[in-house]
């Protein structure tokens, strides 16, 4: 072991462990190593940092706890993938719910299309009459891996400074919430296989499970956006927290 990675009473110092959680984890949040893949083996790792077995378990010990990797028993270390948690009730910033993965967060616009409303439209907003409608696609990422994909209708009789907005830079749902008083939300969750659209956008096999939630919003009545959500299953879980109703 190199003296310089060695502190007066033999032991290893704080950089190279440091420096070892520091390469794990950036190989982790670049995509380099992705969900799933097995992590080199602790006896790997220290010849290749030339350290002791306990500065390498430590440096594991660290990312296990921080969520980003999984330890399995005579297995060896496996990237994790990510787990988010999301209240069922909220109307909840997909970015803070990467970045309390310790993900950074990166959205995509994949689609924008402005048209007249069609009768799906209509039925998914609530709409009673026919009027302009503004449609969007878009990718919302946790590392370099695909997290969710949206896809948004936005009402511009209610929401008319939407058709300005190219939604490049921001998504759309906190674009809304900074802009538009919502006084009512509906929130529908069902499980559907991913068709090829979905699973090519999310990077997942078709057919593979996904959980979807659709979720409509009016202000003072007038519908303003409907949006769904769609998650790879293994990736997200709803959390609903609630107490006795007093009759």
């Amino acid at each position: 072991m190199s003296l310089i990675e060695t502190d007066v009473e033999g032991g290893e110092s704080i950089s190279l462990h440091q420096r070892i959680l520091s390469d794990i984890r950036e190989k982790i949040l670049s995509g380099a190593w992705p969900p799933g893949y097995r992590i080199p083996f602790e006896h790997e790792l220290t010849a290749e940092y030339d350290c002791s077995r306990m500065t390498v378990n430590k440096a594991l010990s660290q990312l296990a706890k921080a969520g980003l990797i999984e330890r399995r028993r005579r297995s060896g270390s496996f990237v994790r993938q990510p787990q988010s948690q999301a209240a069922v009730l909220e109307l909840h910033d997909i970015r803070i719910e990467v970045e309390a993965l310790g993900l950074p967060y990166r959205y995509q616009r994949l689609e924008r299309l402005q048209r007249r409303s069609n009768a799906q439209d209509r039925a998914l907003l609530g709409l009673s009459a026919a009027g302009s409608v503004l449609r969007l696609e878009g990718l919302h990422f946790a590392g370099e891996r695909p997290f969710a994909l949206e896809q948004r209708l936005i009402n511009l009789s209610a929401v008319a400074e939407a058709a300005e907005e190219a939604f490049v830079e921001i998504a759309a749902g906190p674009w809304l919430i900074g802009r538009v008083p919502w006084s009512e939300a509906e929130h529908r969750i069902r499980a559907m296989g991913a068709d090829d659209n979905v699973a090519d956008a999310l990077d997942i096999d078709p057919g593979a499970p996904c959980l979807v939630v659709e979720r409509r919003t009016w202000s003072a009545e007038h519908p303003v956006t409907h949006v769904r959500f769609i998650y790879p299953a293994e990736s997200h879980t709803l959390v609903a927290r609630f107490t006795p109703s007093q009759g």
